[in-house]
Order: C-alpha cells, then structure tokens, then sequence
C-alpha cells in the first residue's frame, strides 16, 4: 500500500523539479503545498473513499486527481515526464545539504554541470563564486556536503579512501601484535577506483570479527577463508585468513587480476611473494603491473613521484586559481621543483574568469618581473586554452605566439558524439601552437564519462604533430586513462604527469598521477614534467623550430 509519506515526496520532487525547469511557479508552489498538508493528514488516503480526497485540508480538485492516479497506478505521469528530462545526477543534487531548486538551476544551466562529482570539481576549482548566489561560504557549504554525501556511497577514489586505508592498516598492527597484516587488492594494484579494502592477516576470524563488531561494524559476509565487514564509513573491508607458511601466496593471489592469475598458472604455498618470482626465474612484477601477466612488467624502471622536476598546469588567481603566481612559484621552489608552468583559462572560460588579451599582456610582465628575481627556477608562461566546437583555439596564433607553451582542453559541451569530439581534438591537435593535450577525454572518475574517442587515432596524431599528451593528475580525471599509456608509448608519445593545480595542496596530486602513471608503465624518459629546467627549455625551443613557430 502507497502511504502518505509516499505520495508527498512524490509531490515535493514534482515541484522541485518545476523549479529547475523553470515551469509554472503557481502550481509548482501549490504542489509543495500539497506535499506539507497530505504528510499531515491523520489517514492514510489510500484507505479512504476516493471521492473524499479532495475535502482534506490542502487538498483541492487538481491535486486529488493526482493522488488518485498515484494509488491507482503508482506513479505519476506528470512526474515521469520531468524525470525524464532532467539528468539523473541534477536529481541527485537535491540531496546535497543547501542546494535547492533554484541554485541547482542555475548549476545546470549556466554552468552545465550535471552530476555531483562535477559538482565538487567545480567547487574545488573555486567556479561556483563567478555565478550570482554563489559566494564563497555558500561554495565551502556545497563542498562540505557533497563530500559528506559521497562518503556514505559504496565505490570510492583511491585518493578519498587512502587515508582512511591507511589508518586502519595502522589501527590493526596496533592492536593485533605479533600477528601480520598486509594491504592488498584493488589498493595494492593502485586501481583509480577503490570498491573494498582488502587485507591478507595471520589473525582468526574470531578475532577480527570480536574486534570490529565492538567498535559499531557489522558482518556482511564470513566463511572459512574470508570476513567482509562495513563501518560507519560505509567502506567495505575485507580479511583473507593465511597462516605463516601460505601468507606470500594469498598476497600475490589477491592483488592481481584475474587475467593475471589465469596466465601466471598454479601458484605454490610460499610464506613469502618473492619465492614465487624466484621460482619462474623472473624479476618482482609491482602489484600495479598485474593487470596482464607479461614476464618484461619486472623490468620497468617505473616513474616516481620524485621524477617530477616542475610543475605543469597550474591555475592562479588571475583566473580560477587561489593564490598568486608568486605564491605558487615560491611553494614550488619549497618543493624542490626547478619550474613551474602558469596555464590560467582562455578568454572563452567566463566561467573560470579566464583572461583577456589585455590580462594576458599584463600577466607576462609580471611573470617577467618575478623571473628577474628567481635564480635557478623559472615560471613558464602558458595558457590552458579552451578547444572551441570547431576545434580551434581561442586566440588568433599572434597571442599563441607570446606563450612559451600552450595546453589545449576541452571545457563545453562535452556532450559530443565520437565524430564530433574526433574532429575537434583532431583540429587542435594540428594547430601548430599546440604544445599539451590536456585531459584527453574530458572524464571526471565517478561522475561523468569521457566523450568518446578512438584513442588510437588521437595518440597517433599528437605524436605525428609533436604534441604532448597529459596525464592529469587531479584524482577526479587521471585522463589519459592508464589503461591507454603502453599504446602511447609504443608510438614514441611524450606523456606529461600534470597536477592541474588551483591551490598549493593541488601540487601534491601529482603523486596520484604518478601512481597511475605506473600502472601504465611510465619512465621517467617519457614524462615531459621529468625533464630538468634545462631539458624542458631545450624541448620547447626545439618543438618550436621543428613546428616553424
């Protein structure tokens, strides 16, 4: 049976959802009238005679059709149609804590956002400010409670769930002395998508269970080998039991693919991963090349976070960024990093506050200015230039020209079919003022899908047109995906691990992308923001000249 309760939220949502369209304002109000008073109605009007709906308090004609149809046929069809034109992700934003239909409206349509992972992004890149209403408390609010949101979700980042990871990890060493514990699975293999954290213990099941289940988790599933428990965090946890003489084979076992485990074969008890190597006679495979069993994934001199030498793509004030370029310059120097590349948005990013050619005139002095001033480190002058629907860039090539480097991106109407988003990046890519295709596929991990592409043809062209490719490192996007890198490689790509940084915490996120970056099998040989000072400047004069710009 429909109850009350029921046909309420039925008509809260239909009348915020009018607000968001923008509909009739009188009836949108009259439904959330109705919404207030059928919540208060002492009956449950599915037990009532049908005819006598419309005498309720608050409940008129119109209204009692309505209901009538919803205990007929439970649903509502003026509802359904809503629902159907609206994006699954702006319904879901009427959970967020301070968001009503009307601020919601305005994420949709004027700043075209349309799921809670975009959301966030754009919050963390400080876009919500630019658009009336948005201040910069009401910003911080949104933020705090989209994040307070995704954290009682099933499926988690690896950069949102590592800490929590580790501290668990730490908490159980702790307590259980004497006894091994050993992170493995999707966190091992540094998967960019976290579904459950995963251990290999020497401790008994009686014990772990007795040790989570006192501290408010509860048992999702037990047998013989495994416990798989959920907390307050709603993180799922899983145990695998081992004992001292088969712990290294239930390690290597749970932190490789299945494909990997089907071509590597039978696996011996060992007590420690490492005899299992010796036995086949091969090097250590990390646990974020075994994805696909390959005996060369042992000899891989992988990138590390300490190969980055500078940082490229950043964001300052001067457009959607948070802190000045001296600011950003001066913590890079903290750092130990030899340069850091400036890239605020393009004239076309209103939504960034991106510049001007006149700003862009006065930005370049001041960066001028500040380099008189660095020994040994240097400021890169850049623009993350915006691809626009035909596939150039948004400046004529004199103002490309006063750039040492240009990274082209995708920001708008990112609802594109392949042959459209194909001629696009194409046409960017060819653009000899083109230095860094930033985040490939306009993908943010969680909330919204790429555009499509055929990969493939878009690596050929950026390294037939001398184009670098960016792998960001900002734990939302990770774009290239890594799953794309060995093909890239292969075609003698250059790759660029990019933090896309718009506060000073954002350098930090470099090391995300170098965690991705290994799992795709990167050198340092191959990363454009590995070379040193003096590399980099000697690449972009030779790109410059081998492009006849």
């Amino acid at each position: 049976m429909i109850d009350n309760y029921q046909i309420a939220d039925m008509f809260s949502l239909l009348s915020k959802l009018m607000d968001i369209h923008g509909e009739n304002s009188f009836k949108s109000k009259s439904y959330a009238s109705a919404a207030f008073n059928i919540e208060k109605i002492p009956v449950q009007l599915a037990e009532v005679d049908q005819k006598k709906i419309s005498s309720y308090k608050g409940v008129g004609e119109s209204t009692a059709k309505k209901v009538i149809e919803i205990l007929q046929t439970g649903q509502l069809q003026a509802l359904n149609d809503l629902i159907s034109k609206t994006p699954s992700g702006i319904i879901e934003m009427l959970s967020i804590k301070g968001l009503g239909p009307k601020k919601i409206s305005t994420i949709w349509k004027e700043m075209e956002i349309e799921s809670i992972g975009e959301l966030l992004y754009a919050c963390q890149e400080n876009r919500l400010m630019l658009f009336k209403g948005f201040g910069e408390k009401t910003q911080a609010n949104v933020k705090e409670s989209i994040e307070f949101f995704l954290q009682h979700k099933d499926i988690h980042l690896y950069a949102d769930i590592e800490a929590y990871a580790v501290a668990v990890d730490e908490k159980l060493k702790q307590q259980f002395p004497g006894t091994s514990f050993q992170l493995t699975g999707e966190f091992r293999r540094q998967m960019e998508i976290i579904h459950k954290l995963e251990w290999v213990t020497t401790t008994d099941t009686d014990t772990i269970e007795a040790f989570f289940t006192t501290n408010n988790f509860t048992v999702t599933d037990k047998n013989s080998s495994s416990l798989i428990i959920k907390g307050p965090e709603n993180i799922l946890l899983q145990f695998y039991f081992a004992d001292k003489n088969n712990f290294g084979s239930k390690l290597f076992t749970t932190s490789a693919s299945d494909e990997f485990l089907t071509s590597w074969g039978s696996v011996a008890d060992v007590a420690e991963e490492a005899m299992l190597f010796e036995q086949k006679g091969i090097n250590l495979i990390p646990p974020c090349l075994r994805e696909e069993y390959s005996e060369e994934n042992s000899s891989f001199d992988l990138i590390q976070p300490s190969s980055i030498k500078g940082i490229i793509h950043t964001h300052s004030n001067w457009s959607d960024g948070g802190q000045t370029i001296e600011a950003m310059a001066k913590h890079a120097q903290s750092k130990g990093f030899e340069y850091l590349v400036i890239s605020d948005h393009s004239k076309s990013a209103g939504y960034a506050n991106g510049l001007s050619i006149e700003r862009i005139e006065q930005q370049h002095k001041l960066i001028d200015e500040l380099n008189s001033r660095f020994k040994n480190f240097r400021i890169f002058k850049s623009i993350e230039a915006d691809i626009l629907g035909d596939g150039s860039l948004d400046y004529d090539d004199d103002i490309l020209a006063t750039f040492d480097l240009v990274i082209a991106s995708v920001h708008s109407n990112l609802k594109m079919n392949e042959e459209k988003a194909m001629m696009r990046l194409m046409n960017a890519i060819e653009n000899p003022y083109t230095t860094i295709l930033g985040h490939m596929t306009g993908r943010l991990l969680l909330s919204r899908n790429g555009y499509p592409l055929n990969h493939k043809k878009i690596i050929d062209a950026c390294v037939a047109n001398s184009v670098v490719i960016e792998l960001n490192a900002h734990p939302r996007r990770l774009d290239i995906d890594w799953r794309w890198i060995p093909y890239a490689l292969e075609k003698g790509a250059l790759i660029s691990v990019d933090p896309d940084a718009h506060e000073l915490s954002g350098f930090d996120d470099i090391r995300y992308g170098v965690l991705a970056a290994q799992k795709g099998k990167l050198t340092a040989s191959k990363n454009l923001s590995s070379f040193s000072l003096h590399e980099f400047e000697e690449y972009l004069m030779d790109v410059r000249m081998e492009k006849g710009i």
